[in-house]
C-alpha cells in the first residue's frame, strides 16, 4: 500500500489544496469550482467524487475533508453503504463480458486504499456494526478471485482497525475506573493536623519532572480524540435531511469531553494544593512551585497544562490569599499571564503557538515536536467557524468552502496529537495527578477562609455557612 503523507502536508496556507482540480468549469455534474478549487456541490455529486474508478483516485485532502464533514448530512454507515454501492457499480461496468478481470485489478487497489484511509483516520466510525459489516463485504469483493494479490493488505487493514478499537475500549475502561476513584477531599479539612497531609511535592519535588508528566497525560488523552468529535460536538441537525443527521443519536464526543474534564481537574488540583497547607510559607512555596511547573510547560509547548495551572492559581479562593501572595516573587507568574492574556483574541498565545508549530515542523528531536494547544480555545475557534458559515448554500449545495477551512484546523490538530511523548513515565506521579481527590469549589473557599480569615461581612457569612454545611460546625 502506498504511504500517505503527514497531515501537516495536506493543506497549504489558505486551507485549500491548489492542485486538486484541473478544470474551472462545473464539469463534474453538481460540483462548482472557482480558480481550480471546489466550492460547493450536491451531496450525491460529492459522494461520487469520493469513489475511485479505473482512471481516477480522489486527493487525500478531499477524502479527509469529505469524511469529516459528510457526517453532518448522513450517518457514516449510510455513506459507507453508498460507497459500497458505487464501487460495485464500477466493478460491474468495468468487468469484461468475457470474464477478463483486468479492469477490476486496476480499481481494486484504489478501493482498498480508500478503505485504508477511512479506517486509519476515522477508526471510531467502525464501532458501528453496520459500518463493519459493509467494510467486510467490500473487502471480500476486493479479495474475491484475487486472494494472493490483495488478501494480505486487507488483513493488515482489518488487524490495524481492530487494534485501534481495542485500545480505545481499554482507554475508556481506565477513564471510568479513574473517575470512580476520585472523590472530594473534605477528609483533609476534618483531619488534624493538616500539615502532615501528603501534597504533590512529596510525590514530585522537581517542577520540571511534573511538567513532563503532565505532558504525558495531555498527549495520551489527545491521542484518543477522533477528528470527527470536533464536528459532532457543535453542529446541529441538518433540517434538509430530516432524521438522517447523526445528531439524532447520542453525541459521540466522549474522548473530547474527557479531555476537557482533565483540564478542569488540573485547575482544581492546583487550587487544592495551594489552599491546603496551614502555614503561609508553605502556601507561598506551593505557588512558586506551580509557577515553575507552568514555565516548563510553556517551554515544552504544553499550552493546555499551562493554562490549566494559571486558571487554578487565578481561582478566587487562591487569588484572595493576599498575605500568601505577598511572600511570592510574582515576576515569573506575570510573564506567564501575559503570554496567556485573553485580550485581542489571545494574540500573545496565538503567536507563541505559531512559534511552537513552526518549531515542530523543523524539529530534530521528539521534544521539539510537542505542540499541545490550549484546547478550549481550539474548540471555540471551530465552534465560531461553524456558527459563522452555513452548511448549505441557498441552492441546496453543500458549502464545501467552509469545510476546507474546518478540515485545515482539524488536520493541524491531527498532526500534533500523533507526537509520542519523549519523557520517561513515572507511574507514581501519574497516579497522583489522575486519582488524588481534590476540593470542590465550596471546599476550596472554606480552606481559603480557614487559612486567611474573611475580610468582609459577605465572606464571614459564607464562611459560617460553609463550616456548618461541610464540617457540621457552628
Amino acid at each position: 500500500m502506498p504511504q500517505t503523507p503527514p497531515f501537516s502536508a495536506m493543506f497549504d496556507s489558505s486551507g485549500y489544496n491548489r492542485n486538486l482540480y484541473q478544470s474551472s468549469e462545473d464539469s463534474c455534474g453538481g460540483l462548482c469550482y472557482h480558480d481550480n478549487n471546489l466550492l460547493s456541490g450536491s451531496l450525491e455529486a460529492l459522494i461520487q467524487h469520493l469513489v475511485p474508478n479505473v482512471d481516477y483516485y480522489p486527493d487525500r485532502t478531499y477524502i479527509f475533508t469529505f469524511l469529516l464533514s459528510s457526517r453532518l448530512f448522513m450517518h457514516p454507515y449510510e455513506l459507507m453503504g453508498k460507497v459500497c454501492h458505487l464501487c460495485v457499480e464500477h466493478q460491474r461496468l468495468n468487468d469484461d463480458p468475457d470474464g477478463d478481470k483486468n479492469q477490476m485489478r486496476k480499481i481494486a487497489p484504489k478501493i482498498l486504499q480508500l478503505l485504508t484511509e477511512w479506517t486509519e483516520t476515522f477508526p471510531y466510525d467502525f464501532r458501528d456494526e453496520r459500518m463493519m459489516r459493509n467494510l467486510k463485504d467490500l473487502a471480500h469483493r476486493i479479495t474475491s478471485g484475487e486472494e494472493q494479490l490483495y488478501r494480505k493488505n486487507v488483513q493488515q487493514m482489518m488487524q490495524c482497525l481492530v487494534r485501534k478499537l481495542a485500545a480505545l475500549s481499554q482507554y475508556e475502561e481506565v477513564l471510568a475506573k479513574i473517575s470512580s476513584t476520585s472523590a472530594d477531599r473534605l477528609t483533609v479539612l476534618k483531619t488534624k493536623p493538616q500539615s502532615i497531609q501528603r501534597d504533590i511535592t512529596t510525590v514530585c519535588s522537581d517542577p520540571y519532572t511534573l511538567a513532563q508528566q503532565l505532558t504525558h497525560v495531555e498527549l495520551e488523552r489527545l491521542n484518543y480524540i477522533g477528528p470527527e468529535e470536533f464536528v459532532q460536538a457543535f453542529v446541529q441537525k441538518d433540517p434538509l435531511d430530516n432524521d438522517k443527521s447523526c445528531y439524532s443519536e447520542r453525541k459521540k464526543t466522549r474522548n473530547l469531553e474527557a479531555y476537557v474534564e482533565w483540564f478542569n481537574r488540573l485547575s482544581y488540583l492546583v487550587a487544592t494544593e495551594i489552599c491546603m497547607p496551614v502555614k503561609k510559607k508553605h502556601r507561598a512555596r506551593m505557588i512558586e512551585y506551580f509557577i515553575d511547573v507552568a514555565r516548563e510547560c510553556f517551554n515544552i509547548g504544553n499550552f493546555n497544562s499551562l493554562m490549566a495551572i494559571i486558571s487554578g492559581m487565578n481561582m478566587s479562593p487562591v487569588s484572595r490569599l493576599k498575605k500568601t501572595w505577598a511572600k511570592v516573587k510574582t515576576a515569573k507568574f506575570d510573564i506567564l499571564e501575559h503570554q496567556m492574556d485573553p485580550s485581542s483574541n489571545f494574540y500573545n498565545y496565538r503567536t507563541a503557538l505559531r512559534g511552537a508549530a513552526q518549531r515542530s515542523l523543523t524539529a530534530h528531536s521528539s521534544r521539539e515536536k510537542i505542540v499541545i494547544p490550549f484546547f478550549s480555545l481550539l474548540i471555540k475557534d471551530i465552534y465560531f467557524l461553524n456558527e459563522g458559515c452555513a452548511n448549505r448554500l441557498p441552492n441546496g449545495h453543500v458549502n464545501f468552502e467552509k469545510f476546507w477551512e474546518l478540515a485545515k484546523q482539524v488536520s493541524e490538530f491531527m498532526t500534533w496529537k500523533q507526537v509520542e511523548c519523549p519523557f520517561e513515565r513515572d507511574r507514581k506521579i501519574l497516579q497522583y495527578l489522575l486519582t488524588v481527590p481534590v476540593f470542590s469549589e465550596d471546599a476550596l473557599y472554606l480552606a481559603s477562609y480557614e487559612s486567611e480569615g474573611p475580610e468582609n461581612h459577605v465572606e464571614k457569612d459564607r464562611w459560617k455557612s460553609l463550616r456548618s454545611s461541610l464540617l457540621g460546625r457552628v
